[in-house]
């Protein structure tokens, strides 16, 4: 129950401020949305108050003058909004690229050029007019009305500063009456008693505040996750991203393929050495040994003696090599008894104190055993290699169709897959079942690095226990 309760206590320390720091970066994007709206939604709305409020003032003596003023002030705001079209849809763009490297591609139809006939007039590929410049103006409308990508544009343009006031205005409004509910139910202390009924008021005021700050917080992260999904609905209303997606995803497969490839290369050739050098020669002089003992057995009993306890010993030798080859290439705990206690065998033979806790339903499927097993031993010799820890955390879980594994430790932190190849093996191993892997490690410590890969499992026993090594 300690084992369980320690190591609970730091996984829930390790996902309550990876939450806050999630809500913090949620908060800092939802500015960003908002700060972004303002140009495309505001500079419109006053130029066209400021045009239909001079209209009006200069029509003041005429009958029709608001209807003049209206149109006035449509054609000022739309000219105006017109300028902020693209700008706006690119800024968004590069936001989502940024944030999530979601990329929507912006591909325009090619926009005709003016062509004169013998008249004077000018053709825009719809149209005729006399004037150049109405021609063009024409065409460019025309041209944006039917281009999919700037149709897509004007209607972000439209729902854009809608969606970050309603999405950053329901956060803001959390946290703006939070802090008025927290701060604003403070009174000086009088002859009240410790439970009167100010005090308790004084006391729900504050609890209400904190809460809807902290709502307001977590809330932040979601807002900025259904902005995306809005505007990748809008702003990619043909699938080119998805497309983009796939394409990288068909990438990320090809290399990940060509890694396990080279990695299954590069572990027949390891195995290929270690038999030549290590059992096969030791197997080699055993051999040359028992042929010696042959031909000393009728004329010296003692050396032949003396050589087969030599051999007795190098057998040993070779076959402790070749079990040793073996639980290199699949551990047999592993095979026969799967994930948890094969991790259990690694804490221990670590060299730190390893503390062990899995719950795991079922086994996964053995190539995904196999991987957990590698990355794990990995992290457990890394620890003892670099990290100056004095104990190490291993939790192991199943929950909502993937496979968790937080591997925590106490020791200086400042973990960094550029600094060695042995964090960036275990991302390619990962890779290879769609799986991740996240560091948290800050200077001073701790450092938690959480693997995580989506598996089912073949059945529904639940088997929970925890080992301390």
């Amino acid at each position: 129950m300690t084992t369980e309760t320690r190591t609970s206590g730091t996984s829930v320390r390790a996902q309550t401020q990876a939450a806050f720091q999630a809500g913090g970066q949620g908060l800092a994007r939802l500015v960003q949305v908002m700060l972004a709206a303002v140009p495309g939604f505001v500079i419109p709305v006053v130029a066209a108050v400021f045009a239909g409020v001079v209209t009006a003032q200069f029509l003041e003596f005429y009958y029709p003058a608001a209807l003049v003023a209206l149109v006035a002030a449509a054609l000022v705001g739309g000219s105006v909004a017109a300028t902020f079209v693209r700008s706006t849809a690119d800024r968004t763009r590069r936001m989502l690229e940024s944030w999530y490297s979601i990329r929507l591609p912006a591909v325009y139809q090619p926009l005709p050029g003016l062509e004169p006939d013998d008249r004077g007039h000018w053709w825009t590929g719809y149209s005729y007019h006399r004037s150049r410049t109405v021609a063009k103006y024409a065409q460019l409308v025309h041209w944006g009305l039917r281009d999919r990508t700037t149709r897509a544009e004007l209607l972000w343009l439209v729902v854009n500063p809608l969606l970050a006031a309603v999405l950053g205005g329901a956060v803001a409004l959390l946290l703006v009456l939070g802090t008025g509910f927290a701060l604003g139910g403070v009174v000086p202390a009088d002859a009240f008693g410790p439970l009167s009924p100010r005090v308790m008021r004084v006391t729900l005021s504050l609890l209400l505040g904190v809460g809807m700050v902290l709502a307001g917080i977590l809330l932040a992260p979601h807002a900025v996750r259904g902005y995306v999904e809005a505007a990748r609905r809008v702003l990619d209303q043909d699938g080119r991203a998805t497309h983009a997606q796939l394409t990288k995803r068909v990438a990320e497969l090809t290399e990940t393929r060509a890694d396990a490839v080279g990695s299954q290369a590069a572990e027949l050739r390891r195995i290929e050495r270690d038999l030549h050098d290590g059992a096969q020669a030791r197997l080699v002089a055993i051999g040359m040994t028992l042929g010696t003992i042959e031909h000393l057995m009728e004329t010296d009993q003692a050396a032949a003696r003396e050589l087969l306890s030599e051999a007795r010993q190098s057998s040993a030798r070779a076959l402790q090599e070749l079990r040793d080859l073996v639980r290199g290439i699949h551990p047999p705990v592993l095979a026969e008894r799967g994930l948890g206690d094969a991790v259990r065998a690694l804490a221990l033979d670590s060299a730190l104190p390893t503390e062990v806790v899995v719950s795991l339903p079922d086994r996964p499927p053995a190539p995904v055993e196999a991987a957990v097993y590698f990355s794990i031993s990995e992290l457990l010799a890394n620890a003892a290699k670099h990290s100056e820890a004095e104990q190490v955390w291993v939790d192991i879980l199943y929950r909502a169709g993937s496979l968790r594994v937080t591997v925590t430790d106490d020791g200086v932190g400042v973990a960094d897959p550029s600094r060695g190849t042995g964090l960036r093996g275990i991302e390619r191993r990962l890779g290879t079942f769609d799986g991740v892997l996240a560091i948290d490690s800050t200077s001073g410590g701790p450092t938690t690095i959480t693997l995580e890969l989506p598996c089912e499992l073949s059945s529904p026993r639940t088997s929970t226990s925890s080992v301390k090594a």
